[in-house]
């Protein structure tokens, strides 16, 4: 849909003039540390900031932000329809929309032809608004498989924002504050991918100092606490607290808070009886309804980051509802969804008309959109996809442990860890008395031991897990775990990172929920060594394979036989530099560095504030202009010159004239002391302003940019600055060389790698470039006098052919050379 058409016009934006952040973008390139679909996601969202001007994507729909280019003269539309398109870019907009092609179809063929029948009859602002939810934010989905790393790219964008509302303060597009919402069902989720978020190098996005600095201004909270019991004397709910506690905070920034959706979503239901007498205004009706989402709304210039977007479907219009209102107040900049699909289970319907209706299977507003098939052919695990038919549960668990014991037994990963396949259960006492005695059986017939068997749910009456279990499910992931079969029951289904597991096995119905079979089949494709082409192995009965079967149509528009059929893409050929520094000799180039050392020097302890507060006063009219208007009439006759002693327009605020000081301070000189002062300070205001028309507006005569900068001197004390010079003596290498990295091998490369190999190899044995022409002669002579005497001369080569084979091509002769000539390189060197 939409997304095919924002990233050509984002490819186009990135290769123009008008991308001024392209250092930028090459500079996360040249880290490469982010992989090519989470950089593809920036850029995606940095093109919808800046030249989206964040705005909602209905506005930037209708206004043609998105022109897909068609020509309206080579259709074959009627012309009265073609003259209205052309007139209403909002027509225009949508009517190019439903052409996009859909295989060989239309996108939405029947949209397309009620727009050239009717084109007046529609309304198309409203339709647009319709397929994008009718909210009036900027907002915007981010579909990327599991194992992308959509945490990452969170954590990426946070670390933007911040840098851009640094840098403009003023601009609203870019946050200062965030919210991450995970869905009520993965609350497990939540700690994990704050660490993530936490141990994320901001350095891989922003150069230094930037990246350190906007790293310590980050604070985290999560609003995981339970409500206080209703007789306790602590607060009834500790999450408000905490919110209430940052709100008081002057120019609130860095904030990074992750709560479960549901914490946001549902109201209280007790309501006492005087609270329902009580007339309340309708903030203090949804204070008492959901405190903490109350507070979350007047967080200012917040961000909201919904993971796993997919779950919230059945809260879907309840968040809405709560994000359109934290929007109304003003202080909500984007909404991002994270999503592994941008498919829906069951599609969107919107009204068109009384008549007409259209329906949409893709997420509209789908902004950027990176294929599970994409991520296995590039990074992700290749899965191999078995399917036990005819068999019952247990002969399919002895399959996949086969399988895994045969591919996987002996394999460790480079950050030591061992793989592992997950076998899910779908109640807990068929696992205690079927699945695991069976399990400790078989893995003993390949010598492993039952203590390599890992048992984790939540337990009941009958079977109770050790407190030791739940540390080692969480440690899985560490090279200290040597658990190789893990047996879950409704665990581990979504949010559970676990690079090293290897292999799942689904044996039955129930071992997961049918919605969830294919998140719980790709658990085990997460990558765990770069660069190198990893499998994993995934084992299901008959009808868990047709349900992933469906959901990677409806979900992927994939199937299992082109996942098993997947060829992995290789990395390109890597072609090794090697640095000749040490072998050429060549000379460090002598520089000076100046160190300049500050030293202030404070001359008096007292500032004098309220004295030079009234030696401003009494010379405030040297910072006043005079000014003289002279008027004539018809542009001949002479009205006279006045003179003016008051000019200007500019509301006056004592408070706001206070607060403008202290901000022209960069925050040395505070509000507070400031008002301490106010008895001076007013006298001044009043000598600036004057009234008209009954407002009181500032006096434009007076230089105010002076003025100021004396009250604000008036709070400083006097100081020196003393200043030491030093000139540091240093030398530098010619070229940075001394560690090449590899780089992709091309026709371009030079030289060759033969000649590569054979420059290094004179390097070390230093072999003189000269050919001995007699020796080759003598050599020649002896290699044909045989052949002719058998008057065999038509075997005989030319000399200049034999002599090729002992000569060396041009790079090898020029090794010792640059590519200026002796002149310019003597010179070069002389500097």
């Amino acid at each position: 849909m939409l997304n095919s058409v924002i990233k050509a016009k984002k490819d186009l934006w990135l290769n123009s003039v008008e991308c001024k952040i392209a250092p930028l973008f090459n500079y996360i390139k040249n880290k490469g540390k982010l992989r090519d679909t989470q950089i593809e996601a920036i850029e995606t969202y940095l093109f919808l900031k800046i030249m989206g001007g964040n705005k909602p994507l209905w506005q930037l729909f209708s206004e043609g932000f998105f022109d897909m280019n068609g020509d309206l003269a080579k259709l074959n539309i009627n012309q009265h329809a073609r003259e209205f398109l052309e007139k209403n870019l909002a027509a225009r907009a949508l009517f190019d929309f439903a052409r996009q092609k859909n295989g060989k179809d239309s996108f939405l063929p029947e949209l397309e032809k009620l727009i050239i029948s009717k084109p007046e009859n529609l309304d198309y602002i409203g339709i647009i608004k319709s397929i994008f939810y009718n909210v009036e934010y900027a907002d915007l989905l981010f579909s990327l498989p599991m194992g992308a790393g959509k945490t990452y790219l969170m954590a990426a964008i946070i670390y933007l924002d911040l840098y851009f509302s640094l840098n403009e303060a003023d601009n609203n597009i870019f946050a200062h504050n965030f919210i991450i919402l995970a869905p009520s069902g993965l609350k497990s989720s939540i700690i994990p991918s704050l660490k993530t978020i936490e141990k994320f190098d901001p350095s891989w996005v922003l150069p230094e100092p930037s990246a350190s600095s906007i790293k310590k201004m980050l604070r985290f909270e999560v609003l995981d606490q339970s409500k206080s019991a209703k007789k306790s004397n602590k607060a009834r709910n500790p999450n408000a607290q905490k919110i209430n506690h940052y709100l008081a905070e002057q120019d609130l920034t860095g904030l990074v808070i992750v709560v479960n959706a549901e914490k946001v979503i549902l109201d209280r239901l007790e309501l006492s009886k005087e609270l329902l007498l009580i007339e309340k205004t309708d903030d203090e009706k949804d204070r008492y309804a959901n405190e903490l989402r109350n507070l979350i709304g007047k967080i200012p210039h917040l961000q909201i980051m919904i993971d796993e977007v997919h779950h919230a479907a059945t809260d879907d219009i309840k968040l809405r509802q709560v994000v359109n209102k934290w929007h109304a107040n003003g202080n909500i900049t984007t909404v991002m969804g994270f999503s592994g699909t941008p498919y829906l289970s069951s599609p969107d319907k919107i009204q068109i008309d009384e008549t007409a209706g259209l329906k949409f299977n893709q997420i509209a507003n789908t902004v950027y959109y990176y294929p599970l098939i994409s991520g296995i052919k590039s990074f992700l695990k290749k899965p191999h996809v078995k399917i036990a038919e005819n068999q019952v549960p247990i002969n399919i668990i002895e399959k996949g442990i086969e399988h895994f014991y045969t591919l996987y037994k002996d394999k460790v990963y480079q950050n030591g860890c061992v793989a592992k396949l997950a076998i899910y259960c779908g109640n807990i006492e068929r696992l205690e008395n079927e699945i695991y005695p069976y399990v400790v059986t078989k893995v003993r017939e390949f010598g492993d031991t039952e203590t390599n068997i890992l048992k984790y749910h939540k337990g009941n009456k009958n079977f109770k897990i050790p407190k030791q279990n739940e540390l080692e499910f969480n440690s899985l992931d560490l090279p200290l775990s040597k658990k190789r079969i893990v047996l879950l029951v409704q665990i581990g289904k979504e949010g559970w990172d676990c690079k090293s597991l290897t292999g799942v096995v689904l044996s039955q119905k129930g071992d997961c929920p049918n919605n969830m079979v294919l998140q719980t089949s790709c658990r085990c494709l997460r990558q765990v060594d770069e660069n190198t082409e990893e499998t994993a192995i995934v084992w299901l009965n008959e009808q868990n394979a047709k349900i992933l079967e469906k959901q990677l149509k409806d979900e992927q528009n994939t199937s299992i036989q082109e996942l098993n059929n997947l060829k992995i893409l290789g990395k390109p050929n890597t072609i090794e530099r090697f640095p000749r520094m040490e072998y050429l000799k060549l000379p460090s180039v002598d520089f000076f560095q100046m160190k300049i050392n500050y030293h202030t020097l404070v001359q008096d302890e007292n500032p004098m504030t309220v004295e030079k507060l009234k030696q401003l006063l009494s010379e405030i009219d040297k910072y006043k202009a005079k000014a003289l208007i002279r008027s004539q009439r018809n542009f001949s006759e002479d009205q006279g010159t006045v003179i003016v002693s008051v000019l200007g327009i500019q509301f006056a605020n004592f408070l706001q004239w206070v607060h403008q000081i202290s901000k022209g301070s960069f925050n040395t000189v505070s509000v507070h002391a400031l008002l301490q002062y106010s008895d001076y300070l007013k006298p001044i205001f009043k000598k600036l302003t004057y009234i008209k028309n009954k407002k009181q507006v500032f006096n434009e005569l007076f230089d105010f940019n002076s003025i100021e900068s004396k009250i604000r001197l008036a709070f400083s004390v006097k100081r020196a600055l003393e200043t030491k010079e030093e000139l540091i003596k240093k030398d530098a290498e010619l070229l940075l060389v001394n560690e090449l990295a590899p780089v992709y091998e091309h026709e371009k490369l030079y030289p060759v790698k033969k000649d590569c190999e054979t420059i290094l190899e004179l390097d070390k044995s230093n072999k003189p470039l000269e050919v001995n022409e007699d020796e080759i002669k003598t050599a020649y002579e002896a290699m044909i006098k045989p052949l002719r005497e058998l008057k065999m001369d038509h075997m005989v080569i030319a000399y200049e052919q034999y002599k090729s084979q002992f000569d060396y091509s041009f790079a090898v002769k020029s090794k010792n050379n640059t590519f200026q000539n002796s002149d310019t390189r003597n010179k070069r060197f002389r500097l």
